[in-house]
């Protein structure tokens, strides 16, 4: 661990199960509690939004301003907003300020990467968000622009680590191809990557050409087999379309449909969970679902109206996907439902058209799987399954190279 660049320091934690108490404890905890605040004399940044929460939902602003009154100076905050009111991609927010003064600095607007100016003066950045463990998130991205602009200004990074809501080993899809690099994947990971944000952040500087300095303030009793629902933590909203841990762990797969003329669910009470479209019939494309023999998997017909979004006002037919254990594997469930889509209603089905998260030209499907082949192998008739099975082989190149990259056994 200690061979890679720009690698401040971080104590890898074990396997030894829960500490006392029943439930793991964030970064947030163990950065206090090892005294990792004490060393920073000069003013902090923050990256974080409304989910930056403790076990007792106090905000991570508040903790770290108890600790330390007055010393973080300014927050930054990703997509969706520093308080995560901003709906839907592309909805910019602007910066502010705190009721009592401190500049929010918005990383998804004007800026997507902290200019010198709004990094003059801290002495390190600490980041503490929370992240789904799906690659298109845009959370990632910004952090890794983070990690670059506070290498050119010379400011430390620490990144609080929280739990990946959907388990750190089981992986999926292909790795993200150079010319589909954009803010919704900059580095080689599968779309479900299985590491926690952490990890991710060393993984991310040792591929920088020039990696700030990187702490990372472990998790304590986190398991790579455990959910969201095994930590004991209180799940609060990442973003306003992932209201629960369960919307998460549909997300890598059901996140495709943002690259199509099919409604995600958004402007629904169940994003991610309802995929349809008015031309969809919700029976057929269930039973087609259910013919693929999917694992763990319950899928039932509906009908839902969007109140906003694609199809907003129109009764939409489709489905509602209801992962019964750990054998769902949400990127083949969805790609399957795209490959029955292709087959029954080709004439109606569209690609979404660009822009999408600030590409104007490539298609968002392409940016979404993170490789121009997948889709058009689809729709040339490749099944799913056979997609699914020519991932292995990179799947398991990923996991020899993230293996130095792991901070929990």
């Amino acid at each position: 661990m200690s061979g890679l660049p720009g690698w401040a320091g971080v104590r890898r934690a074990g396997s030894e199960g829960r500490p006392a108490g029943g439930r793991v404890r964030l970064g947030l905890e163990t950065f206090l509690a090892d005294g990792g605040f004490g060393r920073f004399k000069g003013p902090l940044g923050l990256l974080a939004n409304q989910a930056s929460v403790g076990p007792d939902y106090r905000h991570a602003l508040a903790v770290l301003d108890q600790a330390r009154p007055g010393q973080v100076k300014a927050v930054f905050s990703p997509q969706h907003g520093w308080a995560g009111e901003k709906q839907d991609n592309m909805r910019e927010s602007a910066h502010g300020s705190l009721k009592d003064g401190r500049p929010i600095f918005s990383l998804y607007g004007r800026e997507r990467r902290p200019t010198p100016e709004m990094l003059q003066n801290l002495s390190a950045l600490i980041v503490d968000l929370p992240d789904v463990g799906t690659r298109v998130y845009t959370f990632a991205q910004t952090m890794s622009l983070c990690l670059e602009a506070c290498a050119e200004a010379g400011v430390e990074v620490v990144v609080l680590d929280r739990p990946n809501p959907v388990g750190g080993l089981a992986l999926e899809g292909n790795l993200l191809d150079d010319d589909c690099r954009s803010f919704v994947g900059l580095h080689p990971t599968p779309l479900r990557h299985g590491l926690t944000l952490g990890e991710l952040a060393v993984f991310f500087a040792a591929r920088l050409p020039r990696p700030p300095a990187l702490t990372v303030a472990p998790l304590q009793g986190w398991r790579r087999e455990m959910f969201f629902a095994d930590t004991g933590l209180p799940w609060v909203m990442p973003s306003p379309n992932l209201p629960t841990a369960e919307t998460a762990w549909l997300y890598p797969g059901q996140v495709l449909w943002e690259g199509t003329n099919l409604s995600e669910g958004r402007g629904t009470t169940k994003p991610f969970h309802l995929t349809g479209a008015p031309f969809v019939d919700g029976e057929k494309l269930a039973a087609d679902l259910r013919a693929f023999k999917l694992p763990g998997l319950a899928v039932r017909a509906v009908q839902f109206e969007p109140c906003f979004g694609k199809w907003a006002g129109q009764v939409c037919g489709g489905v509602e996907l209801h992962p019964l254990d750990r054998s769902f594997e949400p990127l083949w469930t969805s790609l399957s439902m795209l490959e029955a889509i292709l087959k029954r209603w080709p004439e109606d089905f569209r690609l979404k058209e660009p822009p999408y998260e600030y590409e104007w030209d490539r298609r968002p499907i392409d940016l979404i799987l993170g490789r121009r082949s997948v889709f058009d192998q689809l729709a040339a008739g490749v099944p799913a399954r056979t997609l699914r099975d020519s991932f292995v082989a990179e799947l398991a190149a990923f996991e020899r190279a993230r293996r130095e990259t792991l901070l929990y056994a």
